[in-house]
């Protein structure tokens, strides 16, 4: 690690990730491990967002937890953040306090840490970075991890939402055409066009320039390449080169406002970060995305697609009979034997 100093600034240089950017001192938004071992000395808190399994068999030592982040943060319908008074006692129970510098990490690549950011950001924090890489990179550079809970002292939160980070339905519509205002929507292709509808309706907010958030990736078809057993790792879901973030976005303009959207917030929040780590000036998160805004069926809409609820509920019920049938065949077998 090399210290420039200037005035009464320090900058830091990190590591060879190229797409770290020579920021100053303070939290910055994506980090490497040198990072986060520099972090973890000073006394910075560390938060595994992942799910109480994957956090007992592995995790940075002295981690906070308070389970999957995502899951119990959000109502399981609307997908928004439960009422504050629950975050705070989950947030404070775990010992995580927004109000002190964070790192938040999570699986390689994927959203879940971003969204843990965001949280920490929408409730007051302002100095929280993400370790990109996630658990995978920090044992790649050969640390240890701990199958050791963090003991910590718990904490008595007063949180309140910061409106500057985020927008709402309400807030979404009213900067519909506005030349100050760029809209970046993150789902798939086929969500943006209203091929794959997830709402009351498929389709997506007029004026939105769709980049998938795995675009952000070395290589976006990871997790499908995972999937089919063609690639052995997540090191595809590691972030491409500053240059290559830059070319990705090249179209926006860092200066403007930039409001980013997905299904419920959360792929949008990786994108965000993304962008602030660019040097987007004022980026927020529309929190409800294509979840709020589909479901408001007067809000303006482009490639509008209808959701067909008795035609869902006909294809459940003859699923339903089909199982009927295949068990009562079932049990017959059985007898038979």
């Amino acid at each position: 690690m090399r210290k420039m100093v200037q005035k009464t600034s320090v900058c830091l240089v990190l590591g060879a990730a190229s797409w770290l950017l020579p920021l100053c001192a303070g939290a910055q938004t994506i980090v490497d491990v040198a990072y986060v071992q520099a972090a973890i000395l000073r006394g910075v808190q560390v938060w595994d967002v992942r799910d109480a399994r994957d956090y007992a068999k592995g995790h940075v030592p002295g981690a906070l937890s308070l389970g999957d982040a995502a899951t119990l943060l959000r109502d399981p319908n609307s997908e928004d953040f439960i009422a504050t008074a629950r975050v705070e006692a989950l947030l404070g129970a775990a010992g995580i306090d927004p109000a002190r510098e964070a790192v938040v990490y999570g699986a390689r690549g994927t959203w879940n840490a971003y969204f843990g950011r965001y949280t920490l950001r929408y409730f007051g924090g302002n100095k929280v970075s993400v370790l990109h890489d996630g658990l995978e990179g920090w044992q790649a550079a050969g640390l240890p991890v701990s199958t050791q809970a963090a003991t910590t002292a718990s904490v008595k939160l007063k949180l309140t939402p910061q409106p500057e980070v985020a927008v709402t339905t309400a807030d979404m519509i009213r900067r519909l055409n506005s030349p100050a205002v760029q809209i970046i929507d993150v789902r798939t292709p086929k969500e943006f066009s209203g091929e794959d509808i997830r709402a009351l309706r498929g389709g997506h907010i007029p004026g939105a320039i769709n980049i998938p958030f795995e675009q952000n990736w070395v290589d976006p078809e990871t997790q499908l390449k995972l999937a089919k057993k063609q690639v052995r790792d997540s090191s595809g879901m590691a972030l491409k080169s500053s240059t290559d973030l830059k070319a990705l976005y090249a179209q926006l303009d860092p200066e403007k406002e930039t409001v980013v959207y997905c299904q419920s917030g959360v792929r949008a929040s990786e994108t965000a970060g993304v962008l602030e780590q660019l040097g987007f000036k004022k980026v927020r998160v529309y929190d409800s995305s294509w979840l709020g805004y589909g479901n408001q069926l007067d809000a303006p809409a482009d490639n509008t697609t209808v959701f067909n609820v008795g035609a869902l509920n006909n294809r459940m019920t003859a699923m339903l009979a089909r199982i009927d049938v295949l068990e009562k065949e079932l049990a017959s077998a059985k007898r038979a034997e």
